[in-house]
């Protein structure tokens, strides 16, 4: 009875041998994985689909102003020269400005964003003579109360 149990093992390692042999097909099967990487670029169309979605939504409600651009606001006698005295919104002031620059062709032809200030405006932009538009409004909102 000895005799058949060494002979069980001989039979369990023969096909032991064999498993090493099937793992060689394996190594190629990640050469061929390369193309489906190209599959995610595929996708793209499929993006698109969600964004037609919102453009079929219902429009937008209309924004309401914030009330603290609304609320009417005194210039100062120095600003009050380029816009009026009258008390109005700060929204409402800064289009009378541009209002002003714009009939008095002081935006920069050259860089629009630079307003070239005249005798009225170098006293509202504390005496600087060349003014961003960005900055300008900062200015403007100390002439405000």
């Amino acid at each position: 009875m000895a005799a058949k149990k060494p002979a069980a093992k001989k039979a369990a390692k023969k096909p032991a041998a064999k498993k090493p042999a099937a793992k060689k097909p394996a190594a190629k099967k990640p050469a061929a994985k390369k193309p489906a990487a190209k599959k995610p670029a595929a996708k793209k169309p499929a993006a698109k689909k969600p964004a037609a979605k919102k453009a079929a939504k219902k429009p937008a409600a209309k924004r309401k102003p914030n009330a603290a651009f609304m609320k009417p606001m005194t210039p100062s006698g120095v600003l009050a020269a380029v816009v009026g005295a009258a008390a109005m919104p700060r929204t409402e002031v800064t289009k009378k400005l541009w209002d002003y620059i714009k009939k008095n062709k002081l935006q920069d032809a050259v860089n629009k964003r630079m307003i070239n200030a005249d005798e009225k405006l170098k006293a509202v932009f504390g005496g600087k003579k060349v003014v961003s538009m960005f900055e300008m409004t900062k200015l403007v909102a100390g002439h405000l109360k």
